[in-house]
């Protein structure tokens, strides 16, 4: 049996989930594929992730009804935000008073995010959400795309929408390359206590051999991950919480005071992810599938939200005029947008994290350099926290 629908989405994560609320009331029909359980989905694990979302991404998750299912206490301002280099106590500061904002942004844990995705979605007429589902083909042809699950059963779409993380097995089956940098490290997060206020800043800290960020949380909270090679990461996921918390204080240099673990440890390897095409036939990727961003901005959602605000854009003119909402004129227009919105910061934050990653001599003389360069450009400076708080 075939089940015929105007869009099909594999992924219901934050993306794929947004995408289909902003389509809900188009008159097409949608279809999120997801391997997972509807009760995951629904009920999403804290998984350490702390998301950074702009002022316009803000606006996005407003409109798209995600900002009323999260509680306030949920949602931390990010005033101000800190880059350093090594044992060095200059820093590279980024204010909110540089961008006419009273913050830079906001901090929204990532799995309250994905429960009001899902929360916006579950009860949408035009919304299917086909779950346990796992895909076994893919096929694409002038008219539309069949995708069999491995139950035997068939979809036909006249989109298809790849939503599923960096590594998507979508992006592959539809024959798409990624440029993918692996750095050989591994993140890890959790929150954290401490005794000395974060003031709300942000903080970066190209540290020697490790690299250090903080994320601050309403209250004498803090988001904290830490970015060392495997087996340091993997001793670091094991240690006692008392031992634990007080090597983690000990890193920080003490800076926040005394520090208590207050959560469960989490740990991704580092890599970032680059689709060479974000479009092929009847097809479109969106989220971390188009653009795996490396976590030093904390920006990857805002550009899942971006995707998702551009192809929706496109769908609902097409669908509106009666035109062919698969159509490869669309789908282009989707890319050239997308590309020119994602591209230069996804580039730009590359280069920083591979430059203040390095441990060579005449990196750590160009790293101490640099930023104090870029404390003195002020257009520089200006137009990096305008770009940090809207992201358009």
């Amino acid at each position: 049996m075939t089940t015929h629908v105007d869009i099909a989405v594999i992924g219901a994560g934050p993306a794929g989930l947004c995408l289909a609320k902003s389509l809900a009331d188009t008159g097409l029909s949608v279809m999120l594929i997801e391997r997972q359980s509807e009760a995951a989905i629904a009920d999403p694990a804290f998984d350490g992730r702390e998301i950074a979302i702009t002022h316009h991404s803000a606006n996005l998750m407003q409109a798209l009804g995600l900002w009323a299912h999260i509680e306030p206490q949920a949602i931390s301002p990010l005033r101000d935000a800190r880059v350093l280099n090594g044992t060095s106590l200059f820093s590279l500061k980024f204010s909110h008073t540089e961008t006419k904002q009273s913050e830079l942004g906001f901090l929204i844990a990532n799995h309250h995010i994905r429960k009001a995705a899902y929360e916006v979605v579950k009860d949408c007429p035009a919304v299917n959400l086909c779950t346990d589902a796992q895909v076994k083909n893919l096929v694409a042809n002038k008219d539309n795309v069949s995708i069999t699950l491995a139950d035997g059963k068939t979809i036909q779409a006249k989109l298809l929408v790849g939503a599923d993380s960096r590594f998507s097995e979508t992006r592959r089956a539809m024959g798409i390359a990624a440029d993918m940098h692996d750095f050989g490290k591994t993140m890890m997060v959790c929150v954290m206590e401490h005794t000395v206020s974060h003031e709300h800043t942000a903080w970066e800290w190209f540290d020697y051999g490790q690299t250090l960020a903080l994320l601050p949380m309403n209250g004498l909270r803090s988001s904290v991950v830490v970015t060392l090679p495997p087996n340091e990461i993997a001793r670091l996921m094991h240690a006692p919480a008392d031992e634990f918390s007080q090597e983690m204080a000990a890193r920080f240099q003490h800076r926040l005071g005394a520090m208590q673990l207050a959560s469960t440890r989490h740990a991704y390897p580092l890599v970032t992810t680059y689709a060479k095409r974000m479009i092929g036939q009847r097809f479109a990727l969106v989220g971390d599938a188009a653009v795996g961003m490396h976590p030093v901005t904390a920006h990857g959602f805002n550009f899942g939200l971006k995707g998702v605000e551009t192809l929706s854009r496109e769908i609902k003119l097409a669908a509106s005029l009666g035109h062919d909402i698969g159509s490869n004129s669309l789908l282009m227009r989707y890319e050239r947008t997308h590309r020119r919105d994602t591209r230069p910061l996804f580039m730009a934050t590359h280069a920083i994290a591979k430059l203040y990653t390095s441990e060579i001599l005449p990196a750590r003389l160009l790293r101490a350099g640099a930023l104090r360069l870029g404390s003195r450009v002020k257009p520089f400076k200006h137009a990096v926290g305008a770009m940090l708080a809207d992201a358009r």
